[in-house]
């Protein structure tokens, strides 16, 4: 069974930056392909960053530029590099193994004014 846990969320003000990390516990020889989705009050939720299995990310275009997405295999991590955060960046945001429906517990970002 696999296991998703993502830390490293917070309060940030606007302008800056925070990593969240994501990690890949259980029974998984190499990971698939991952995304972060994130979920703000009375708005859809929505994937900002994905990376495939074979390295090749894709960002939604209100991060482009801001986030990266990136992994290390051998601690089988994920992690979200945010920077140049804005207030309409404050959400929930989870990782998730794309395709499995397996997804974290969500780690809560907030961005002030």
């Amino acid at each position: 069974q696999v296991q998703l846990v993502e830390s490293g969320g917070g309060l940030v003000q606007a302008g800056g930056s925070l990593r969240l990390s994501c990690a890949v516990a259980g029974s998984v020889s190499s990971i698939p392909a991952m995304g972060w989705y994130r979920q703000a009050p009375g708005k859809e939720r929505e994937l900002v960053a994905r990376i495939t299995s074979g390295g090749t990310r894709n960002y939604a275009n209100s991060v482009k530029g801001r986030f990266t997405i990136s992994r290390d295999i051998a601690k089988n991590m994920v992690y979200l590099q945010m920077s140049s955060l804005k207030p309409d960046d404050t959400a929930v945001y989870y990782c998730n193994m794309l395709g499995t429906g397996v997804r974290g517990q969500g780690t809560q970002v907030t961005v002030s004014s």
